[in-house]
């Protein structure tokens, strides 16, 4: 009988020890990762995405800080896009590449540029002047070639002139180059602040 007592409560008490360590297990919330084995040890490996630092920016006065936000609201609207032509430059380059004759070319260029008229042309429109200037600039930060070079290159001396002339009128050059290290220095690092979703 006794056999039968202590049998029978030190079963009950390792049914509630059990039972317990499950809802402790349960409770317990992490992430399984990957992990590495270095000098017989077993680290855990993850990922992590870059984080940038800059340091915090002081402004002269409201003014300022007001051309900053506009910056800021500015390179948002127009980085997408600028994002979208190198993509399309890609894919573009390469079929422009595969063509044989200047007439298959010609036409290649023009049906490209049909197909993103009546895609973005509407919005496109709708931007700024300075707005446009941001555009010129992050086109040539994100494929590494101007504007200029660009309509040259698709669509010859001429049409890349022509476009120049009617930029000047408006104050803009497609010939602006981007340099990230000078005058270009607010706008990088708002886009890469962009790119991280840090703003």
């Amino acid at each position: 009988m006794k056999i039968k007592i202590i049998f029978f409560v030190v079963f009950s008490f390792l049914s509630n020890f059990l039972f317990a360590q499950e809802d402790t297990l349960k409770k317990k919330k992490g992430t399984l990762t990957g992990s590495i084995v270095f000098e017989k040890d077993t680290i855990p490996h993850v990922e992590l995405d870059e984080i940038v630092v800059f340091p915090p920016l002081k402004f002269k006065n409201r003014r300022h800080y007001r051309r900053y936000t506009k910056l800021v609201r500015d390179l948002k609207k127009v980085y997408p896009y600028a994002q979208l032509a190198k993509k399309k430059l890609d894919q573009m380059e390469k079929e422009f590449n595969e063509l044989e004759t200047d007439k298959e070319r010609k036409r290649y260029v023009k049906t490209v540029e049909k197909q993103l008229m009546d895609e973005f042309g509407d919005e496109l429109k709708k931007l700024t002047i300075t707005q446009g200037r941001l555009l010129l600039k992050l086109i040539d930060r994100e494929t590494g070639s101007t504007s200029y070079e660009l309509l040259k290159e698709l669509r010859g001396s001429f049409s890349a002139v022509f476009w120049q002339a009617i930029a000047r009128i408006f104050g803009s050059n497609l010939k602006s180059e981007y340099d990230a290290f000078g005058e270009d220095y607010m706008i990088e690092r708002i886009v890469i602040q962009i790119e991280h979703n840090q703003i």
